[in-house]
């Protein structure tokens, strides 16, 4: 199903110096491949397998991604502060800094002895998470090591390969779906779906494979026409036929309730042109040979997705009334579909600057995000309820009257809606426009609403009724945060009469627990800035 090249170290560098023409960057590689392999030397994997195997097959997906070689020279070295004697420190004076943080970014806090699970999990993701929006290299370390971790799942006892696949299906495929790696986030859910639900997964693979022939034939069949179609408009380009991706196969029949043959995309064309304007050409020779199902055409090349995904989708009646879904594209725009934001951190696109600050741009809501949990210091069943909430449940794309996309949690209000373009704009929202109609701020909004909040100076803020009505765990963070703020004298008051009460209880005098020295350490625990908070 998917390539899955296995990796020798000479391969790496190999593959590494077809786009790193730079002798010096080629020299730091090997030099963290040989540091690597000094330190793992003797360690063993489940598979029995030298240790070094499973960094240098890191490596080796990220030289697929074309990535620069610090992000490489971190691969190979992302495990030894985690697993061997070597420390942060070292790394940084036998390589640099930028390579220290990026290992520094995928390495678990497996030395600290936590109370739960869920709480180290809690902890491992908002240090991920903090680093990956100082520096987005670490998130794409985190997907190659998840990834061959997934390849070599069999080796591991069958409760580690169900937390791993769970996690995986949790966490690790929203997340890439979020930044638009569809090559990486097909592979992890298919893979991870194999070892959760290996009934359904086979049961999706083998109806796939009945008639695959036919199928098979029919795709060529409608390729032909359409690359007659293009010859006859003079427009260069591939045609071919998209790959299967079992996991969104099984969601449409086992979630969504659909047969097999109810399925569109089974059956799948993608045209990849040259310009935006032979994208549209071809999206009028398609629907001049084939009638277009009403409602099945996207236009995300005007109107693209958050994770930069641009594309033509349409659906249309086909020779023998057999349904199927093509999609047309450019060159740098299959790209980008396919490696998401990782292909504005290519090497090879190390110059283009504007493409970098606009993939930069992109962190913008998870940096957001991350500055509202340590503003609000959740325990971790909150921070990883907002982290499925928040960030990887179903979207829905709302659109300001200016035209400008908003990306939010499905089910979202306008309150929503208002928090997430500014904390003072939701906090002075007082009624909503869709579509031009004043609507209650608890109407659900979904795809291509055009919203406007209307808002006012003297508003006297959030409504306590707003928290039952918000979807989104960011906004409820914010109106909570907003009452703080207003209740804060009276909360200082309060907490401190409650403290002292604790205190007298336990036998224990006021002056003695916030002695300066216990002072410093409750406040360096909690985040603290002084005592009043």
């Amino acid at each position: 199903m998917y390539t899955q090249k296995f990796y020798r170290p000479n391969q790496v560098f190999e593959d590494a110096a077809k786009y790193v023409n730079d002798e010096s960057g080629m020299a730091l590689i090997k030099k963290a491949f040989e540091f690597a392999d000094r330190l793992h030397k003797g360690q063993f994997r489940k598979s029995r397998e030298p240790y070094i195997v499973h960094p240098t097959q890191v490596a080796g997906i990220l030289v697929e991604l074309e990535m620069d070689p610090a992000t490489i020279a971190a691969g190979f070295l992302h495990d030894v502060v985690e697993d061997t004697d070597a420390t942060l420190e070292e790394i940084g004076r036998e390589f640099n800094e930028t390579i220290m943080h990026l290992v520094d970014g995928v390495t678990k806090l497996g030395k600290i002895k936590y109370k739960s699970q869920e709480q180290e999990q809690a902890e491992n993701y908002r240090k991920m998470f903090v680093a990956m929006t100082n520096d987005f290299r670490v998130i794409i370390i985190k997907f190659a090591d998840r990834l061959h971790n997934l390849r070599t799942l069999k080796h591991l006892p069958p409760e580690k390969q169900m937390r791993i696949a769970n996690e995986t299906l949790e966490i690790f495929a929203p997340l890439a779906n979020r930044l638009g790696i569809s090559n990486i986030q097909w592979e992890l859910e298919d893979t991870a779906l194999r070892f959760l639900d290996p009934s359904h997964y086979f049961k999706v693979v083998n109806l796939m494979k009945q008639r695959s022939h036919e199928r098979e034939k029919y795709l060529n069949m409608v390729m032909e026409e359409i690359r007659k179609s293009m010859a006859e408009s003079d427009i260069e380009g591939e045609v071919f036929g998209r790959p299967k991706h079992i996991y969104s196969v099984y969601r449409k029949m086992e979630i969504k309730g659909r047969q097999f043959d109810e399925i569109y995309d089974l059956i799948a064309v993608r045209v990849v042109v040259d310009s935006i304007k032979d994208c549209y050409a071809v999206l009028g020779a398609v629907h001049t040979l084939w009638t277009p199902i009403n409602g099945r055409l996207k236009d995300f090349i005007a109107m693209p997705k958050s994770n930069m995904y641009q594309s033509l989708h349409t659906t249309v009646i086909g020779p023998e009334r057999v349904p199927f879904e093509i999609q047309i594209r450019t060159k740098d725009m299959h790209r980008v579909a396919q490696y998401g934001i990782a292909a504005h951190w290519a090497y090879k696109q190390d110059k283009d600057i504007k493409k970098k600050k606009d993939a930069e741009k992109k962190l913008d809501f998870f940096r957001e995000f991350v500055e509202v949990q340590e503003q609000d210091q959740n325990d971790d069943v909150t921070f990883l309820q907002s982290l499925k909430n928040d960030l990887f449940t179903d979207m829905v794309y709302i659109y300001t009257p200016k035209g400008d996309v908003f990306e939010l949690p499905q089910g979202s209000v306008p309150i929503d809606f208002a928090y997430r373009v500014h904390s003072e704009i939701g906090n002075k929202t007082i009624g909503a426009k869709i579509n031009g109609k004043i609507v209650p701020l608890d109407t659900e909004l979904s795809t291509g609403d055009i919203i406007e909040i209307l808002t006012a100076k003297n508003s006297s803020g959030p409504s306590r009724d707003w928290l039952k009505m918000a979807k989104s765990v960011h906004t409820r963070n914010k109106i909570k945060q907003f009452f703080k703020k207003q209740n804060r004298e009276e909360n200082v008051i309060k907490g401190r009469d409650m403290l002292e009460k604790e205190l007298r209880d336990m036998e224990i005098e006021f002056k003695e627990a916030f002695a300066s020295d216990n002072l410093k350490r409750i406040l360096d625990k909690y985040n603290f800035l002084h005592e009043d908070d």
